[in-house]
């Protein structure tokens, strides 16, 4: 059976066609546990891009340029973009868009020195990395290089998920969420190569990087076990996480930001 063929329920049990790499294509044939993980998965991605933008939009004022400004206008945009394509695939499960909107406070943070648990906090379903706060543009350069890089790493797995729309959604976001990460690369590679910028660059790096690598999970994943049964992760959390380490590690050396 192909990726593409119908699911004969008579014939094949589900797990065993997402197994074999199934795909499904609608709301109709999507049972109550999948559609409970599916649904919480793309709200993860929604609030963490809804959260990301408007903690993100100060960065535009604060940028010290018009290039800097522009990038930082087109990531504010576009990860709200990002946001609503999604959420257009939850409204086919009967999600208000409307409402959903203004179910937070997107631009809400935690004091700086917060010690935010992992765990997403009630009905906000963004990534904890979120919950904390950006302080002025060095900051703001750091956390969107980090970030982006780990999204970049998170929506390649993401784009195989076994809920076919979702996963193209997905491969059409990429590359401007790939740009992202490359506008924050060089924005902070100027502030690397500055030394009135560097120190400030190095202990923002030490804030972010334990915090971005938390958005990947814990190592041992119950959660992990039932996605990836259900086709809709395919590599574990600690993969992830050591892959993004080892990309943003050789960057941060080329830059000199490591201590």
């Amino acid at each position: 059976m192909t990726n593409e063929a119908v699911l004969d329920e008579d014939t094949m049990p589900l797990a065993d066609y997402l197994a074999r790499g199934g795909k499904l294509t609608s709301p109709n044939n999507v049972p109550p546990r999948y559609r409970a993980e599916l649904l919480r998965l793309m709200s993860s991605f929604v609030d963490s891009e809804l959260a990301g933008s408007a903690g993100f939009a100060d960065a535009i004022n604060w940028a010290p340029g018009l290039k800097e400004r522009i990038a930082a206008s087109r990531i504010t945009l576009e990860k709200v973009d990002h946001a609503e394509q999604v959420l257009d695939l939850m409204s086919d499960f009967g999600t208000d868009k409307a409402l959903y909107n203004k179910a937070h406070s997107w631009s809400a943070r935690q004091p700086r020195d917060a010690q935010v648990d992992a765990k997403r906090q009630g009905g906000d379903m963004r990534l904890s990395v979120f919950h904390y706060p950006l302080q002025g543009w060095t900051d703001a350069v750091v956390m969107n290089f980090l970030m982006g890089l780990a999204t970049v790493h998170q929506l390649k797995d993401l784009s195989q998920t076994s809920y076919q729309p979702l996963g193209e959604v997905f491969r059409k976001i990429l590359p401007r969420e790939q740009r992202h990460m490359e506008l924050g690369l060089e924005g902070l590679q100027v502030l690397a190569a500055d030394e009135a910028t560097r120190d400030e660059a190095l202990s923002s790096v030490a804030y972010w990087l334990p915090k971005v690598s938390e958005t990947f999970g814990p190592a041992k994943s119950e959660r992990f076990d039932r996605l990836k049964q259900m086709g809709l992760r395919q590599t574990d959390n600690e993969t992830l996480r050591a892959a993004w380490q080892a990309d943003a590690n050789q960057r941060l050396i080329e830059m000199k930001l490591t201590r």
